[in-house]
Order: C-alpha cells, then structure tokens, then sequence
C-alpha cells in the first residue's frame, strides 16, 4: 500500500464515480486514499467495497486526511478555484477535470497562483489529447505531409442535455473540448469567435439554444467550426476533420462492430462521452499517475485551462451578442513556456 500513490478525489458525482472506479480497478500504481462530496451517501456509494478510504463532506478535510498525496478534481466547476488553491497551499499535485475554472477571471488567478509557486502542479483532464485517434490526427498535422492547416471541422453531438443546461453551457462546457483540441492540434490560439445558430430543435428543452455553430478564428489564418448540439437524440458523436493544403483528415468515423441481421445492417453509436472516450480517460490518468510518481507533472497545463476559459467566455457573448468577439489572453507566463 505504501508504494501506491494516495489520491483524494473531490466529487463523487458522475465523473467523480467513474474516476474512484478507475484508480481502483485499472489504473497502476494509485489508490484512493480519501473522498469528499457535499453528499456523504453519494460518496459512501462510491466507495463501496474499497478498502482504507476515508469520506468527508468539506474539502481541506480530504487534503489533509492520512496518506493523500495528490488530488484528482472532479467536482463541478465553480468549486474547481477554492480547491485548487487549496491543493497548492499543500504542494499536492492535481489533476483537475475541464473547465480548469469556468471563468477567465478565476483561471487566471489560479495561473498566476501557480506561476508564483515557480512550478507546475497541475494537469487538466482534457482527456482527447489521450485519445489514439486524436494522436493519430496531432501527428499527421505535425509531419507537415498534409502542408498547412487551413480549416477544422468539428461535431460535438449529445444524446441529451442534463436538467439545467443553458444555452451558454453549449459553449463553456461542451465546445471546450473543442477549444483545446483545436489549440493542440494547430499549435495556435484563438483569436476572434463567432456563433450564429439556427431555429433551436424540438427535441431541446424549453429556451435552449441547441444547436449552435461556433466559429473560431486563430492566429495562424486557420478557421475553425464546431456544430455543437446537444440533444440530437440518437447518440454521443465526436468528429473532427483538418483540412489542409495538400489533403484532409477526419477522425470520429470508428465504428467498431458492423452488425448485420434481420434485413439490416448497423452499427451501436456510444451514448455518453464515458464510452466513447473510455480509453482515453485510462490513459490520461495513468500518464498523470506515472508522472506524479516520478515527480513531474505532464499533460495539458493551467496555461491551456486558462486559455480554454477566456475563448468560451468570448463564445458566450459572442452567442449573446450575434456578434464576433475578440479573444483577449494574458501575456503566458515564463512557467509554461
């Protein structure tokens, strides 16, 4: 026990379930040292038949409960600031879910707390960078055989959205994906953001703006769309296509199993983002694991949190507006240079 990393998990929610399954069952080298959720039964539930794991409602409480050694972060994220902060004042590394901190003001709070500490901690679970496809995708751009990004086309598409999803969370929650995929696979920023949508689906609740097609500018003359809907009723459909001067690749076509019976052929489409990207979550907290043990930290930064934060907030008043919308960063820090 003494040589597995100790991991106080904040959140026992949905994500935060998975994640304590995950450390458990099949990630090497960690296990869950303590739990804390604002509902004790929930975490308790989550807990269940784990051995050594202590369960707290208040976060210092599981930072500071015996053998915690990092932080795993899967709480909704306005708590993700005061936590992070906490974690910091211990020297606990963390990896924390998306969105680092859901607005630009607090993530760079958190940034600059970090940058003062004059190293990193932190890593964010953008988890497609973990992705094979994804990679696949992030090396070809890389080679230069395809020349020069010109376009992203992207889908985000939801089987349907949870009681009280807003039109903005379309941005901030679901295209942030998209944010840090397209910054890590053009290596450039988004400098402008455009919405513009059509007459909202049936299928979306009541006042939901769903779908919304989002336009990012970049400030290496790319373009980048995003079709993000997410109550198209039919299944959890991630696609990416770069397009570029001497030919084009598209990811999200992997359809597995091809079933043919009864007069037809078909294949199943994932119903939540836990299966579709079911591995890249594994591999994700296992390269965060394995650094952490080795004293490092890899992966997305408190940078590209912050960076992920200041685009959807231009894309939220870029929505609320109808207008384009510059994207304004801070200068980046020595630290993740």
């Amino acid at each position: 026990m003494a040589d597995l990393l100790g991991v106080a998990v904040l959140g026992a929610g949905h994500m935060g379930a998975d994640h304590i399954r995950r450390l458990d069952r099949v990630v090497s080298g960690a296990r869950v040292a303590a739990v804390a959720d604002l509902d004790p039964a929930r975490a308790e539930e989550a807990v269940a038949g784990i051995e050594g794991v202590s369960v707290h409602t208040e976060v210092e409480a599981a930072l500071d409960a015996p053998g915690v050694e990092a932080v795993l972060i899967a709480s909704p994220g306005p708590a993700h600031e005061e936590a992070l902060l906490a974690a910091f004042a211990r020297g606990l590394p963390v990896l924390c879910e998306k969105p680092m901190v859901p607005d630009s003001a607090g993530a760079l709070r958190v940034l600059e707390a970090e940058a003062r500490l004059g190293r990193r901690l932190t890593q964010i679970g953008f988890m497609r960078r973990y992705d094979t496809e994804y990679r696949r995708l992030k090396a070809l751009l890389d080679d230069g055989r395809l020349g020069r990004p010109l376009m992203l086309h992207c889908t985000h598409r939801n089987v349907s959205s949870p009681p009280g999803f807003t039109s903005a969370m379309l941005i901030d929650s679901s295209v942030s994906h998209e944010i840090d995929a397209a910054r890590w696979l053009l290596g450039q920023e988004p400098t402008a953001v455009t919405v513009v949508r059509p007459r909202p689906s049936s299928g979306a609740p009541q006042g939901l703006l769903d779908p919304q097609f989002v336009i990012f500018e970049t400030d290496g003359g790319a373009l980048v769309d995003v079709e993000v809907f997410v109550n198209c009723g039919f299944g959890y459909q991630v696609r990416c296509e770069a397009v570029c001067e001497a030919g084009s690749a598209r990811i999200g076509d992997d359809h597995g199993m091809l079933l043919t019976a009864h007069g037809r052929a078909g294949t199943d489409v994932p119903r939540d983002y836990l299966v579709r990207f079911v591995d890249a979550y594994d591999r994700e907290v296992q390269a965060w694991v394995d650094a952490t043990r080795r004293g490092g930290v890899t992966g997305p930064s408190a940078w590209d949190g912050y960076a992920a934060s200041v685009v959807a907030e231009a894309g939220v008043r870029a929505l609320d507006d109808g207008t384009r919308v510059a994207v304004d960063l801070a200068p980046r820090p020595d630290l993740y240079r």
